[in-house]
């Protein structure tokens, strides 16, 4: 698939087994990918509009965006969190509850040039050197396996979204769901349809997209961390 030049991107609609997907795959050689919380005052952005309105100001826009990760009521990061080479939060390796705990989980970690998804004890053991990361789990995908604990027959469906990364880390892999999903199915869109070894979900129930080149801008309350692709202004 050949990403839009313009912005590094190519959003589009798919099935897979019976469900729909929103899938935005980003050209991380080529693409400007961060992750977003506070800006320079410390106020929360918690909305696409806002962190959209403070790039204005450096002739910059957002081409893409979604919830990347778990946060506590007051929109602080669950897991590990670094914005631009500044760590908030360290990396948790414990098990707990929710599907923060559900061991394995994982990192996303981007670097330039490239992005990788990795479960959180390898990220421990590799140390790269991120210039953004995010905490989230479970992972959906395990070095092209599903994660253990997911069951075919689950009834615990919610519209649910996370990313997955190519081996050669020069793809991202964005996919929200367009109805509720299992997390079989959801891990399986990831390993099935987009051949990706690695993915990790980011979230279920509040999951948004900011996609405008296919007419998608998800309201809703505040977020916690956000990722977003900035391009330059038109």
């Amino acid at each position: 698939m050949a990403p839009v030049a313009a912005t590094a991107q190519d959003c589009r609609d798919i099935e897979h087994g019976g469900n729909g997907y929103t899938v935005c795959d980003i050209d991380m050689t080529q693409a400007d990918l961060r992750l977003f919380l506070q800006d320079d005052t410390g106020a929360l952005y918690g909305h696409f509009s806002s962190i959209d309105s403070a790039l204005a100001g450096s002739g910059k826009r957002l081409a893409f965006a979604m919830n990347a990760g778990m946060y506590h009521d007051d929109r602080t990061p669950v897991g590990h969190y670094l914005e631009n080479g500044i760590e908030t939060k360290r990396v948790i390796t414990n098990e707990g509850p929710g599907n923060f705990g559900l061991l394995p989980n994982g990192v996303f970690c981007i670097r330039e040039g490239r992005a990788d998804v990795f479960e959180t004890l390898a990220f421990v053991e590799a140390q790269p050197a991120c210039k953004y990361a995010t905490q989230s789990g479970p992972m959906l995908v395990i070095d092209g396996e599903l994660h253990p604990r997911f069951l075919v027959d689950s009834t615990s469906r919610y519209v649910r979204n996370g990313v997955g990364t190519s081996a050669d880390g020069s793809r991202a892999v964005f996919v929200i769901s367009r109805n509720a999903v299992t997390f079989h199915e959801f891990g399986s869109m990831f390993r099935d349809a987009l051949n990706l070894p690695n993915a990790l979900y980011f979230d279920g129930n509040i999951s948004r997209l900011y996609a405008p080149s296919i007419g998608r801008n998800d309201l809703g309350f505040r977020l916690g961390p956000i990722v977003g692709l900035v391009v330059d202004a038109e």
